[in-house]
């Protein structure tokens, strides 16, 4: 895919030199919300959850994508997906009252949690919530819960531990040995037998290997492991399965030299297979599930920032910028690639190379190493590519500093769906004890 094609996959291009986002002038933005600034954009979210839902649906109709709430809570992004006819994957229960709050039904929520509290349960299975369990250890406690609250075992799910997993980095890998998530296969049939013995009547299974891939081979051996323990399950049990989940993990082109995950393939390896399974009879007619997040929103936001310091040492440049780790900790955490490209191309120049850092004082603090952009000027404006999931979820307040805002484009318009943090926001919940006065 060439450059200006790969950004118009994402719905970026340059028109007269400015850099136009869903048909939105990004100058204009800048100066009118003020930096750093989080822009969605509507529409990519609508065209990837469709795109994926018709790629499914082709070959089996009988599936639902929960969305994975982590990549990214906020209640608008929630609403538009809830539109588009999205349940939702959460991972704690405060993720649960976001979705009730954007009023998203419990029926359309699972809670994949791991290292669940008491509270945790009370509150899901309070709300009606699915539960999918992490450990066989967790079972007792939930089913006190259940019977505390007079509520009926309707469902129950367990996260397996495929034992092969795939991500971007090390530590979004969530399948292995090594790995504190889910149940390894010596252990699926005594958590599935001792959940029949407390009354569960219906069941799910769910694995999740990793996230952010983009080759989809890196699924093969998971799922063949993960069809040979549902197999070992229906035979050994006699048990059929209300659903089977897949989890997530669908990754984006972050970098101008990656395609996009070839969705084909993608279906051939796991949903055809699943399909396969099904036919042969023995674990029922459950509903096909995925969790994607990545996939769904990070193309669907850039983040705008201005240059405020523009440095050279006599031996590297720096262009310093209003936004640091603070406001997208990936490239620091993970070491993940951000494509960064000029707002105002206009006045195109010699090529230099620059590192890209933020004000954070930490060595650390580097957006983007060895950047080759035309020669650039302060107080101009950048805009950070793909940062729709995992950027403002992680963002911080590190170094006393206030959170951007976002705003939502859609058909021509801006909407603000989260206004800038002040400083008495930061401060609002400390309390100095009376000896301090």
């Amino acid at each position: 895919m060439n450059y200006e094609a790969w950004l118009k996959n994402k719905d970026l291009e340059y028109r007269d030199g400015i850099l136009y986002f869903g048909d939105i002038n990004t100058v204009n933005l800048a100066n009118q919300y003020g930096t750093p600034l989080y822009v969605n954009n509507e529409q990519i979210i609508r065209d990837r959850y469709k795109k994926l839902k018709n790629a499914i649906n082709f070959e089996y109709k009988n599936n639902e994508i929960h969305f994975a709430v982590k990549a990214n809570s906020n209640i608008a992004i929630l609403r538009i997906l809830k539109s588009e006819g999205a349940s939702f994957d959460c991972t704690s229960s405060g993720e649960i009252r976001t979705c009730l709050k954007a009023g998203i039904s419990p029926d359309k929520i699972m809670f994949t949690g791991n290292m669940f509290t008491d509270e945790d349960f009370k509150f899901a299975v309070g709300h009606d919530v699915l539960v999918n369990l992490d450990s066989i250890s967790q079972l007792d406690r939930l089913v006190k819960i259940i019977d505390d609250l007079g509520k009926e075992k309707r469902i129950i799910s367990f996260r397996i531990n495929p034992e092969f997993g795939a991500g971007h980095h090390p530590h979004t890998i969530t399948a292995g040995k090594n790995i504190k998530f889910g149940i390894l296969d010596n252990q699926v049939i005594e958590a599935y037998t001792k959940a029949l013995n407390l009354g569960f009547m219906k069941f799910g299974i769910h694995i999740h290997i990793g996230s952010g891939i983009i080759n989809p081979l890196d699924f093969e051996k998971a799922i063949e492991k993960f069809f040979a323990i549902i197999a070992n399950i229906a035979d050994k049990l006699d048990m059929v399965f209300e659903f089977i989940d897949f989890g997530g993990g669908l990754g984006i082109p972050y970098n101008p030299k990656e395609d996009p995950l070839n969705l084909g393939d993608f279906i051939n390896i796991v949903v055809k297979k699943f399909k396969e399974i099904v036919e042969r009879g023995n674990v029922g007619a459950p509903q096909f599930k995925i969790e994607p997040g990545r996939y769904l929103i990070a193309e669907a936001s850039i983040i705008l920032a201005q240059i405020n310091t523009i440095k050279y040492n006599g031996y590297k440049r720096f262009a310093g910028l209003n936004a640091g780790f603070n406001t997208l900790i990936r490239p620091i955490l993970y070491g993940s690639y951000h494509h960064i490209i000029k707002c105002d191309n206009r006045n195109e120049n010699e090529i230099l190379t620059y590192d890209i850092v933020g004000p954070i004082c930490e060595s650390g603090d580097v957006l983007g190493k060895n950047r080759e952009l035309s020669k650039l000027k302060e107080n101009e404006y950048l805009a950070i590519l793909d940062t729709g999931a995992y950027g403002f979820t992680m963002s911080s307040n590190y170094n006393s500093r206030t959170r951007s805002a976002e705003i939502l484009i859609n058909n021509g318009c801006t909407h603000i769906i989260r206004e800038a943090e002040k400083f008495n926001d930061l401060i609002a919940h400390q309390i100095i004890p009376d000896h301090l006065k």
